[in-house]
């Protein structure tokens, strides 16, 4: 169960373990979508990675790391130009930059999620989210997210996250991960939750996605079948609106920003992908 004490930064077991929050949001209406994503790696040195997108155009990355001192706590830590503070623990959050300040506040109670096979776990929030882009005003659903632990790219081709915000009281979120040599959706492992409003575990959620010629994400659709007494599954299906990649070193991130639709409802989300190269 997560409690407001999991809001503190979690202790490192060793040099390579990292602790991070991450921020998304998406205004389908204004065509504004944005991510900002604040990594502490080894209890010392920050990391940030953020992305801000208008009217289809990446409007600004950011891309920093190696900051000392960036603080024991998630109170308030600063990065790359990016900060966040806690407000109210699993309740309430503000994140800013040069080009954007925006409060969260949580409609839903934390669903967990944790893999066996990267070795992170943590939990989710839907968000309300308010503030400025650029001098535009924002109103809309996004989301906040706290992840811990050592990720394990020496035995990984690929780790995936997906989140669609449908309504504000209905939202998916998913990870998933590939072993080293494996090659399709059924070999990976895969986790989700369905928020309805509450969270539930989906037990076994079912993901496809179109690529184009260059392994970026297209399209996807989603099978969740969350009761065990379920006849049908509850379905998602989804199409880019916009994205970019980066190259990380080792890894490639593809960004992307959808479009979902869920039983005749339609919100934004994200569906990012790592892949080793």
């Amino acid at each position: 169960m997560i409690v407001p004490d999991h809001e503190r930064a979690r202790q490192p077991t060793g040099p390579s373990f990292g602790d991070a929050v991450t921020f998304a949001w998406g205004d389908l209406e204004a065509d504004v979508f944005g991510s900002a994503r604040i990594g502490i790696v080894g209890g010392a040195h920050a990391n940030a990675l953020g992305f801000l997108f208008s009217g289809g155009e990446l409007a600004a990355p950011y891309v920093a790391g190696g900051e000392e001192g960036a603080g024991a706590d998630w109170e308030r830590v600063a990065a790359g130009g990016i900060e966040t503070e806690v407000l109210a623990p699993l309740e309430s959050w503000r994140v800013a930059s040069a080009e954007f300040d925006l409060r969260f506040e949580a409609i839903t109670v934390p669903g967990e999620l944790r893999s066996e096979l990267s070795g992170l776990e943590g939990y989710e929030q839907l968000c309300r989210v308010e503030g400025t882009v650029g001098d535009r005003r924002i109103a809309c659903l996004g989301q906040r997210g706290h992840e811990w632990g050592t990720p394990a790219w020496d035995r990984l081709d690929l780790a995936r996250n997906l989140c669609a915000w449908v309504a504000e009281d209905v939202a998916v979120v998913a990870g998933g991960a590939r072993a080293t040599g494996a090659r399709a959706h059924d070999e990976e492992e895969l986790v989700a939750v369905l928020f309805d409003p509450e969270p539930a575990a989906v037990g076994e959620p079912r993901l496809s996605t179109v690529y184009d010629g260059d392994g970026r994400q297209r399209r996807a659709g989603m099978e969740l079948w969350v009761g065990e007494e379920d006849e049908y599954p509850r379905r998602l299906a989804g199409e880019v609106v916009c994205g970019t990649s980066l190259d990380l070193g080792e890894q490639r991130l593809d960004v992307a920003f959808f479009r979902w639709r869920m039983e005749g409802r339609e919100g934004a989300g994200r569906y990012d992908v790592m892949r080793r190269l």
